[in-house]
């Protein structure tokens, strides 16, 4: 099997999105599925206003049609709704090929962090350009719910994994901090609500892994905590070993792929109990989820770190992969099943 896939995020862009394609692109490979994608780096760019890391793809108005004819894949899926998105589902239509596609992010309310936008039209954008395709997958049942009230159609499930060879516990920390440390990793924008994470009173180390536009001004407004800027790998992985606690206190986030790369290294997890945390964390046990965000952070250090790893090995990407071709194979308009 031949899979295009469309994504207008990709390496190097260093966020939930990437991991999570490169990951099924991985498991796909090791079935002898072939996934050939189709990204920004293919096409000539321009920075994203007051976002210039991420970089959009100035595609001629043909040129991904054109690509999805050559590469006469057996089947489309269209990952994100950017330029090359739009182009991809354009020319489905046109050409009647069926698609799939996957929501990740709220852009309605990353705009509306950003411009005196309301979200209601763009929601109601996004659910005409995700009903065209034969499924969207989702990664939680909350999500799900939340994008039936808003009309999307055809919702499937496509949860996610973690490497837990990668993201592991480690005998050593690789930084001498202040304990207890509280740990953040993600992209440094305003959506990503790290300024209420900056804001508690804690003990020990507020410490920061990651980049973005928001850096330099939460760098001055909060010089006590340590910035480190964005890591990958092994370096990564280290990091989330050498902490205490992971704080993720994001309000817009889908999904969080960091969450389980947090617990795969031991870490509990203090969030709010919001979309993401409710359905990775829930009442599992392995992190505490409330609306006083520095009380859960205090009584996730109580959390035994092998519980948090053990929980972590419940997700692996093979499962996430076998979801997906679940979706991608199934006749979604009968048996695709309920939000929920």
């Amino acid at each position: 099997m031949r899979i295009a896939l469309v994504s207008d995020a990709w390496a190097p862009q260093v966020n939930g999105v990437v991991r999570t394609f490169q990951n099924l692109q991985h498991e796909l490979d090791q079935r002898g599925i072939e996934v050939v994608p189709i990204v920004p780096s293919q096409y000539r760019t321009l920075p994203l206003p007051t976002y210039p890391e991420i970089r959009l793809a100035l595609a001629p108005p043909g040129a991904v049609g054109r690509r999805l004819g050559e590469v006469d894949p057996e089947h489309i899926h269209i990952a994100t709704e950017g330029p090359l998105g739009i182009l991809a589902r354009r020319w489905c239509l046109k050409k009647r090929r069926s698609f799939t596609t996957s929501f990740h992010t709220r852009f309605p309310e990353y705009v509306s962090a950003r411009l005196p936008i309301p979200e209601g039209p763009i929601y109601r954008w996004l659910a005409r350009f995700h009903n065209a395709g034969t499924c969207c997958m989702v990664a939680t049942a909350s999500l799900a719910r939340e994008l039936d009230a808003r009309g999307f159609a055809h919702i499937c499930r496509w949860s996610r994994g973690v490497d837990t060879d990668l993201y592991r516990p480690r005998e050593h920390a690789i930084l001498d901090l202040p304990r207890p440390v509280f740990l953040y990793v993600g992209r440094v924008a305003v959506e990503k609500n790290i300024e209420a994470f900056l804001k508690l009173d804690l003990p020990g180390t507020k410490l920061v892994v990651g980049d973005g536009p928001a850096r330099e001004t939460l760098i001055s407004r909060f010089p006590d905590a340590v910035f480190v800027g964005s890591k990958v790998g092994e370096e990564l992985a280290a990091h989330y070993a050498s902490a205490d606690v992971f704080v993720f206190p994001s309000l817009t986030d889908t999904f969080g792929v960091v969450l389980l790369e947090a617990l795969a290294s031991g870490l509990p997890v203090a969030a709010y109990p919001v979309t993401g945390p409710l359905d990775v964390i829930g009442d599992s046990g392995v992190g505490v989820l409330d609306d006083d965000l520095g009380a859960a952070a205090l009584a996730a250090l109580d959390i035994s770190g092998d519980r948090c790893r053990d929980y972590a090995m419940t997700y692996t990407w093979a499962q996430s992969a076998d979801m997906f071709l679940a979706n991608i194979t199934t006749s979604y308009t009968d048996e695709c099943p309920e939000p929920g």
